[in-house]
């Protein structure tokens, strides 16, 4: 049987970072302020690669990560030293989150309750349920990462926010 509860995170997690992401221009998903250097786009994929790594490694699954997206958006990235003209489109971006939303969603409702409670290899100390918990939750910090970005462009200059959610 499913476990309802995490797949009601991954929805609400995911549907809030998209809604972050409406409305956002390439110009602006780029932007970052002064002395930081991770913009919406970079927050954009690093939530696809985070919650990508840790949603399939301990199942022994191989993460579908873009090519170049790993040096680029990981925990291991440097925005700062990344080219302008590698940097994917955030319509790319956005199209990947969604396709990995449902992919994930058909991976997560067919794990059993045994295979969720099971030992992360990559952390033993860990169940498969705790790492997929936490790539969510790392997902649904950083949308408030793109949100307080939002908000700081707002009143340094003009962009429309988001609907209210």
């Amino acid at each position: 049987m499913a476990d309802e509860t995490l797949l009601n995170l991954l929805d609400d997690v995911r549907s809030k970072t998209l809604k972050e992401l409406q409305n956002l221009d390439d110009t602006h998903a780029r932007w970052a302020p002064p002395n930081l250097q991770n913009s919406c786009l970079w927050h954009a994929g690093h939530a696809y690669v985070v919650t990508e790594f840790l949603t399939l490694r301990g199942l022994k699954h191989e993460p579908q990560i873009p090519e170049g997206w790993f040096k680029m958006f990981s925990w291991e990235s440097n925005p700062a030293h990344i080219s302008p003209e590698s940097w994917p489109p955030l319509e790319e971006v956005v199209a990947a989150l969604k396709a990995q939303h449902q992919r994930l969603r058909d991976v997560i409702a067919g794990l059993s309750p045994e295979q969720l409670d099971g030992p992360d290899p990559g952390n033993t100390n860990r169940t498969i349920r705790f790492t997929i918990m936490h790539g969510l939750h790392d997902e649904a910090r950083h949308s408030g990462e793109i949100s307080l970005l939002r908000k700081l462009m707002s009143r340094c200059f003009v962009v429309r926010s988001p609907a209210a959610f």
